[in-house]
């Protein structure tokens, strides 16, 4: 019986082994390219050839962007559905274009601010109101952005953009709001 357990043992053993490598094969082959050999411009950033995309139609745009009303950058609020915090659709081009900024201005710091707004507890609403900033957070972030570009904090109900228990100033609370350094 112990004889019979040593050898399946054994056996088994064998079977997980790997087999030696052959020095027979040879090395898989490196195909080289030259940074035009593709068709493609890939004049390199840093002459690394990757070019840059630009996401937001403001090649180049400046601190006035930020609040000239015909550039996306001066967009700041991003909206909710009630006690939701997945980024819509809609939303996802302007914080491309705040990612891309932040990016090509490495002074440049955001606050995310996450509100909630006033039907739920306190505690609840300043939970949900940081997953909203978080969510912002991490998108911007994945866009490019560096980490101590950006800050998100959760006001929870504590600042209403209106007043009243309407379902219109219910849909304008729940919103994330993006500020840049000197606005907050």
């Amino acid at each position: 019986m112990r004889a019979i357990l040593i050898s399946a043992l054994l056996a088994l053993l064998a079977g997980c082994a790997s087999a030696p490598m052959s020095s027979e094969q040879p090395p898989a082959g490196v195909e080289e390219r030259s940074p035009g050999a593709t068709g493609v411009q890939s004049q390199g950033v840093e002459g690394k050839g990757v070019t840059g995309v630009d996401l937001t139609g403001q090649k180049g745009a400046g601190p006035k962007a930020l609040t000239d009303p015909s550039s996306i950058l001066s967009k700041r609020s991003i909206y909710y559905d009630f006690d939701k915090f997945d980024v819509k659709d809609e939303y996802k081009p302007m914080i491309e274009a705040h990612a891309a900024y932040l990016r090509d201005h490495p002074e440049a710091k955001v606050l995310i601010q996450g509100n909630t707004d006033e039907r739920g507890s306190r505690e609840y609403n300043v939970a949900l109101g940081q997953r909203r900033a978080d969510g912002v957070k991490k998108l911007i972030l994945l866009l490019g952005a560096r980490e101590d570009q950006v800050e998100a904090v959760s006001l929870g109900e504590e600042k209403p953009k209106a007043q009243g228990t309407s379902e219109e100033a219910y849909a304008q609370n729940r919103r994330c709001d993006i500020l840049y350094k000197g606005e907050y």
